[in-house]
């Protein structure tokens, strides 16, 4: 087994550079709280910019089906900057299902449709639940019927933007994943009202909706756990860009914001909090790349690198938040400042594919520990 690489290399500098430029003058705070208040909550047409012209979208894809060819490490660091600005846009939703697709790319549909998510065209998602943790046992909450499946699933992420869902069933020959287009009859999506305006969710109910099944048995098994196993691992690097970003607006107004005639920033209890809080986010940097790492070399530990990253960041993110929030007294609490939009979205991704306990327990069978 090689030894790690947490260093940023030089092309993903460049690549951070570029989508923390297109970012910054297109996804500020103050347009996403806009965009937040509206009935168009995601920015689809950024989202077709990342995904088409800067070829995000095609990063984890290999090169012939169409994509980058590229690893988890440069898609780590994409994760990392929509973190940063919480982008309105369908990022997880795409990654679990291009994660999902390209591992059915047997299917003559799937290879038909996979291009439309690598340029932006389309949106997909996968109907499981945002709490479903990666190495829990296969959903069994919608059943098929040959091709017509009946059921529901509840908090689906980007559900109300997706043009395609990955839905997992149980059939006649056990687990399957069947493709399903969200206009066809059957289909229904009720959003559920959450904490974070910027990643939204809903309800899929399926009433004997057409889907067309593109995995089975041991196999679709396999592929789902891959894909939230990998979706898990790249979120502990989204939550390492949002944590950074609550780290340096914080500094950045300790070192403004006066009281009795000084900076905030040059009382020793700021100090000591937001020191902390730099050792926390760095450590939190180490075990995300870790975890990035491990997927783009194919490691057998990756899993187990994936549970450390998510128990550590999943609680870091919130503390990040939190403190950004507290630290800036007053005026964080208001409508009209960026504190709430990062809570929320750092709250919601602590919940997402678990919580740290269960990345604890998992991290306790995967490395023969003594568990409660």
């Amino acid at each position: 087994m090689s030894a790690p690489d947490l260093l940023y290399s030089e092309v993903e500098e460049d690549l951070r550079s570029n989508i923390r430029r297109l970012l910054r003058d297109r996804c500020d705070w103050t347009a996403v709280l806009a965009r937040c208040e509206t009935d168009e909550p995601y920015d689809l047409a950024l989202w077709r910019t990342l995904a088409g012209e800067l070829g995000l979208a095609a990063l984890l894809v290999p090169e012939d089906l169409g994509g980058a060819g590229a690893s988890a490490r440069e898609l780590s660091v994409v994760a990392e900057e929509i973190g940063r600005s919480v982008a309105p846009v369908p990022f997880l939703s795409n990654l679990l299902t291009t994660a999902a697709l390209v591992a059915c790319a047997d299917e003559p549909r799937v290879r038909e449709i996979l291009p439309q998510f690598i340029d932006g065209s389309q949106v997909g998602t996968v109907a499981v639940g945002l709490t479903t943790v990666p190495y829990g046992a296969f959903p069994q909450s919608v059943k098929a019927d040959g091709a017509a499946l009946t059921g529901s699933v509840s908090a689906v992420v980007d559900l109300e933007v997706a043009d395609y869902v990955v839905v997992p069933a149980a059939d006649a020959d056990g687990a399957a994943l069947y493709l399903v287009d969200t206009s066809v009859s059957g289909v229904s999506r009720t959003p559920t009202t959450s904490l974070d305006l910027t990643r939204r969710f809903g309800t899929l109910a399926l009433d004997g909706a057409v889907g067309e099944r593109i995995a089975a048995g041991a196999g679709a098994e396999r592929i789902l756990r891959q894909a939230l196993v990998t979706a898990a691992g790249l979120l502990a690097a989204e939550q390492v860009g949002l944590a950074q970003q609550c780290l340096d607006a914080t500094v950045e107004y300790a070192k403004t914001r006066y009281q009795f005639g000084r900076q905030i920033g040059s009382f020793q209890a700021v100090k000591h909090r937001l020191a902390d809080l730099w050792a926390t986010v760095s450590s939190g940097r180490a075990v995300a790349r870790n975890a990035a790492d491990a997927l783009a070399r194919g490691d057998d530990a990756a899993e187990l690198e994936i549970a450390i990253a998510q128990a550590y960041c999943s609680e870091l993110v919130v503390k990040a938040a939190e403190e950004h929030l507290q630290l800036h007294g007053g005026i964080g609490m208001t409508w009209e400042h960026s504190a709430h939009l990062y809570l929320g979205r750092a709250k919601s991704s602590q919940l997402t594919f678990g919580i740290a306990e269960a990345h604890r327990q998992r991290i306790g069978e995967l490395a023969d520990l003594p568990t409660p």
